[in-house]
């Protein structure tokens, strides 16, 4: 069996939480320590997740998602959750038009029963006005931004700005879910921005044939710019020791030890550095 030591995962989700969860935040910290993680960040999509990492320790990563109950396009999360000690920040998950278009979609069933108000971004293809201060915050504070469950063609239009405006770390969360619209011209748009795209267990699980798999991507983009994103806690999907364990399993013949480890530890302590 292939161990990699000193995994980082960069897409967590603990309790307390709306969604049901397989352990609170101590437990999770423990178990993903016996899953070879040494550092992973903490995802809520109640809004921040910087306070609940500082209790943690130096092994989580806070971050902020920018749905409607920490007022959506708000600099002053942003800004905040930095001084936290946040370095993440995602554009709207559930709060996104697309989310809530496809909400009863079954590759969204982790949020099933969990509803917020739209906070749309992208608008007539241009980012619309009130992201621009908080594009302004992640770049001041040298942050990561992450897009979320905008649409890949939102995705291209943030990031994009984003990066006109000194935003120098970017992600694309889970490309192969399909209410995402993943088309292979994304792969040179992303590349061109020299993004980071986000591959991992739970996008595997629910990806449909209409996304890329994982296998698709590291076949076709920059291993050192693909990172490693469980994005599991959720009680319905494996705990985040069997995922992983699976996951490494089903990947080493693809990427082999060196692949392995660019992609689940080395581009993220770049990202992170």
């Amino acid at each position: 069996m292939t161990v990699i030591d000193g995994i980082i995962d960069f897409h967590v989700h603990s309790a307390p939480s709306l969604a049901p969860r397989h352990s609170h935040d101590p437990v999770t910290l423990d178990e993903a320590r016996a899953a070879g993680v040494a550092k992973f960040v903490l995802k809520a999509h109640e809004g921040s997740s910087a306070e609940r990492a500082a209790l943690l320790g130096d092994e989580a990563i806070g971050g902020v998602v920018l749905n409607s109950p920490v007022g959506g396009a708000n600099p002053d999360a942003v800004a905040v959750a930095a001084a936290l000690g946040a370095r993440v920040v995602w554009l709207p998950t559930i709060s996104s038009p697309a989310h809530i278009a496809a909400s009863s979609n079954p590759e969204l069933s982790p949020h099933k029963g969990i509803s917020f108000r739209e906070v749309p971004v992208v608008e007539d293809g241009e980012v619309r006005a009130e992201w621009l201060e908080v594009f302004d915050e992640i770049a001041r504070n040298d942050m990561v931004l992450a897009s979320g469950h905008v649409t890949m063609d939102e995705a291209v239009v943030a990031l994009d700005t984003a990066r006109r405006r000194g935003v120098q770390r970017l992600m694309v969360n889970h490309p192969g879910m399909a209410f995402l619209n993943w088309r292979d011209e994304h792969l040179e748009q992303f590349r061109a921005l020299d993004a980071h795209l986000e591959i991992g267990v739970l996008a595997d699980i629910l990806a449909s044939e209409a996304g890329p798999r994982t296998e698709d991507l590291v076949a076709s983009y920059p291993h050192e710019l693909l990172v490693f994103g469980s994005d599991l806690g959720h009680r319905d999907y494996p705990p985040i020791s069997q995922g992983i364990k699976d996951w490494v399993e089903r990947l080493d013949p693809i990427l082999g030890d060196t692949g392995l480890e660019m992609v689940a530890r080395s581009s993220a302590e770049a990202m992170l550095a």
